[in-house]
């Protein structure tokens, strides 16, 4: 059973003790379902720009379509929420908007950002996150703190990779290194998850400013905090600048007032039936049970895949100690 889902929301911002100005944006949009952080880069303050648009354009776009999505299923035939799809499609338009831009005004050359995005289905009572970069959502829930984004960033791609490197060679990488942002190239994978909320669930959207210095054991207890979420946020931003405020800090906390009684996994919430979907030519389960089929091994026809974010990325690991990068 799902109850009403109601939601409380909270954000704080701020420059840090080391920067002299602020390049963290929060969205904030009640109305919208819509809740983000972006982490600009790129210096001369280009930085700010893009993490600003990134904010305005996905809020545009959540406005433009709100009449679509209202009149829209909550799964397509493929039971796949509409709503990630939505979110998706909105990280995916600021993405263009800030390449435009950038390639259009030399003052805004090289600009980029990373962002954190929730939207929220009260229908199904389900919750999607979408990140690029190394902006981080967690979750506090009866009291267990879990981190739902993995950060697209060098080391986490050179893991995946090369996992039997000795620590003294990943010592060695830069750590500020994102692999993925907004405005590096017109084509963008974006992570997205859904996940069903449950009554009490606590959720924090950040920047690195503030999951870097400051623990996650931190992190938790601000959370399990009798307060308000915009008590919250302050207080972690506090929490950063105690830690020596290394970076812009953006911390954006949601608490539900409703959802799930129990927690289920997402696709547990049931799409309507297939058959309201189902066009001529469709596959019949009935009709046959193919094995699986594995992209590169089987000969199947399909159209040609992009390459990820860090493909070629060991023939550019020479390259970063005096090739040019953005600051973050």
């Amino acid at each position: 059973m799902t109850a009403q889902l109601v939601l409380q929301s909270g954000g704080a911002t701020d420059v840090g003790k080391r920067r002299t100005h602020n390049e963290d944006a929060l969205l904030v949009r009640d109305d919208l379902g819509l809740y983000l952080v972006a982490d600009g880069a790129g210096g001369h303050s280009t930085g700010e720009v893009a993490s600003a648009l990134c904010a305005r354009s996905m809020s545009n776009y959540f406005g433009a379509t709100i009449r679509s999505t209202h009149q829209s299923p909550e799964f397509n035939r493929f039971g796949i929420p509409n709503g990630a799809r939505r979110l998706s499609a909105a990280v995916l338009k600021a993405n263009r908007d800030i390449v435009e831009i950038s390639r259009s005004r030399p003052e805004h050359r090289g600009m980029g950002t990373t962002v954190v995005a929730a939207c929220f289905s009260p229908r199904s009572g389900l919750m999607h996150v979408a990140h690029v970069g190394d902006s981080r959502c967690y979750r506090l829930r009866a009291g267990h703190l879990e981190q739902l984004t993995t950060d697209h960033s060098l080391l986490t791609d050179v893991i995946e990779q090369r996992p039997e490197l000795d620590d003294a060679v990943l010592s060695r990488l830069p750590k500020n290194v994102v692999t993925r942002a907004l405005g590096m190239d017109e084509e963008l994978r974006v992570s997205i998850r859904s996940y069903a909320v449950v009554l009490g669930d606590r959720y924090l959207l950040c920047s690195d400013g503030l999951s870097g210095p400051v623990p996650a054991a931190e992190l938790a207890r601000a959370l399990g905090q009798k307060a308000t979420p915009q008590e919250i946020a302050s207080h972690l931003v506090d929490l950063a600048n105690a830690r020596g405020g290394p970076d812009n800090i953006a911390a954006l906390v949601l608490h539900c007032q409703g959802g799930h009684e129990h927690a289920v996994p997402a696709d547990s919430v049931p799409p309507p039936p297939p058959e309201l979907f189902r066009l001529p030519g469709d596959f019949d389960p009935e009709e046959s049970n193919p094995e699986l089929l594995i992209l590169g091994i089987e000969d199947v026809n399909i159209a040609e895949s992009t390459e990820s974010a860090s493909d070629g990325l060991f023939k550019a690991l020479g390259e970063l100690a005096t090739g040019p990068r953005r600051e973050k």
